[in-house]
């Protein structure tokens, strides 16, 4: 445990991976500040201390998350012409479900303060779903020019449609669920033929 009155580093980090681990080993009711700096391995009073509350903590963790996946998605432009279409797809995609996806998403769902606080960030242009699906349209458009996709896929649609199912999934996956990702690769392949 960090002694009282020493920085922590990388604090919200560190407090964001812990929450994930709370969330995914008990569910979204296991999560309460105390049990997160315990996991942390930090002083109780951490996650206050740099959060208003709670809610807050969690929207943050949610948008922090949805950053790091629109970043991936972004970096999808400079991996045109290599590798395959699907593997780069299914890199962006199934980052979605990695770090605790569908925990997390559970988790924002059962905290309406939280959900409402993502939701305006979202609208005031925090990167989202919005973002992923743009990134994957262009990316998808860029490797139609090379002849790397069909002609016949409408990289718009495909775009469309993997960003709404691994929403979907998110949305719909609880404890004991089968693994979305087999199935999200499965999407990829299929959307990808001509």
């Amino acid at each position: 445990m960090s002694p009282r009155g020493v920085a922590t580093p990388d604090v919200r980090e560190r407090l964001f991976a812990a929450a994930e681990r709370v969330v995914e080993n008990g569910g979204p009711g296991a999560l309460t500040s105390r049990a997160v700096t315990a996991e942390a391995g930090c002083a109780k009073g951490l996650l206050h201390a740099h959060f208003a509350s709670l809610d807050e903590f969690v929207a943050e963790l949610c948008l922090d998350r949805f950053a790091r996946t629109a970043a991936k998605a972004r970096a999808l432009s400079g991996l045109v012409g290599q590798a395959t279409v699907a593997r780069n797809l299914d890199a962006v995609v199934l980052a979605l479900f990695d770090s605790g996806g569908p925990a997390l998403s559970g988790l924002a769902l059962t905290r309406p303060a939280a959900t409402r606080r993502i939701r305006e960030a979202l609208e005031g242009g925090a990167p989202g779903f919005t973002a992923l699906q743009d990134a994957v349209t262009g990316y998808l458009t860029d490797e139609q020019k090379l002849g790397r996709v069909a002609e016949t896929v409408d990289p718009h649609t495909v775009a469309l449609a993997l960003v709404g199912t691994a929403h979907h999934l998110l949305m719909t996956s609880r404890p004991g669920n089968p693994d979305p990702r087999p199935a999200m690769t499965r999407l990829v392949a299929a959307l990808l033929r001509d």
